[in-house]
C-alpha cells in the first residue's frame, strides 16, 4: 500500500500471456509476475537501474536521471502533481515486502495531474488576509507544485517552500525563525 514515508506503492500482477500493448518491445521471457510501482520521481529514480526508452530498457545513468528530474521539475512548476511509474519483472511469486519488490526497477515515465484547489479556497485565503491572518500551506506535494498552488491562492509569492526533511534538521530556535518567515511547507508527512 501507499506509505507517506516511502512515497510510493506497488502492485504485483501474474503474467498470463503477454499483451504487447503492456509495454511495446517488452519480452517478459520466463517472468511469471510483474510488479508496478508508482510514487515520487525521486523515490523511484533512487530504486531504478534501468529506464524504458524506444521499446527497450537502457541502463539508468546520470544523464537519464538529470533528464527525468528536469522533466519532473517542469511539470511541478506548472502546479501539477507528478507521479512516476516503474516496473520489475519477477520469475516467481514474490514475498509481500516493499523492500524486496521496490528495487532494481525499470523507470517507465512521469505523469502530471492537475488538481486545482477548490474555488472557495482562494476566497477563504482572501478573507483571512483581510482579517489580518497570514495563511500558510502544508502539503505532501513537491515543493515546486506547492509553490505554484500557493501563488495561485495568494498564500505566497512563490519564493521558497520548506520541506519536511529540512524541518527535521532544524533546532527549535531555527524552526521558530523558519515558521515566522515561511508560508509554504512541502513534502511534509
Amino acid at each position: 500500500p501507499f506509505d507517506s514515508d516511502r512515497k510510493r506503492m506497488t502492485t504485483v500482477h501474474r503474467l498470463t500471456g503477454h499483451d504487447p500493448a503492456l509495454l511495446p518491445g517488452l519480452d517478459p521471457g520466463s517472468a511469471q509476475f510483474v510488479a508496478f510501482t508508482k510514487g515520487s520521481a525521486e523515490g523511484l529514480l533512487a530504486r531504478s537501474t534501468r529506464v524504458w526508452v524506444d521499446n527497450g530498457a537502457q541502463p539508468m545513468g546520470d544523464e537519464w536521471r538529470k533528464r527525468i528530474a528536469t522533466a519532473e521539475e517542469g511539470l511541478a512548476r506548472r502546479g501539477m502533481r507528478v507521479l512516476a511509474v516503474a516496473f520489475r519483472l519477477l520469475a516467481a511469486e514474490p514475498e509481500p515486502s516493499a523492500e524486496a519488490l521496490e528495487q532494481d526497477l525499470t523507470f517507465v515515465g512521469l505523469f502530471g495531474m492537475i488538481d486545482p484547489p477548490r474555488a472557495e479556497v482562494a476566497e477563504a485565503v482572501a478573507t483571512c488576509r483581510a482579517a489580518g491572518i497570514d495563511p500558510a500551506m502544508i502539503t505532501g506535494d513537491h515543493p515546486l507544485t506547492a509553490l505554484e498552488i500557493a501563488r495561485q491562492l495568494g498564500i505566497a509569492a512563490g519564493d521558497r517552500a520548506l520541506t519536511g526533511a529540512e524541518l527535521e534538521t532544524l533546532s527549535p530556535e531555527q524552526l521558530l525563525e523558519a515558521v515566522a518567515h515561511t508560508r509554504v511547507f512541502a513534502r511534509v508527512s
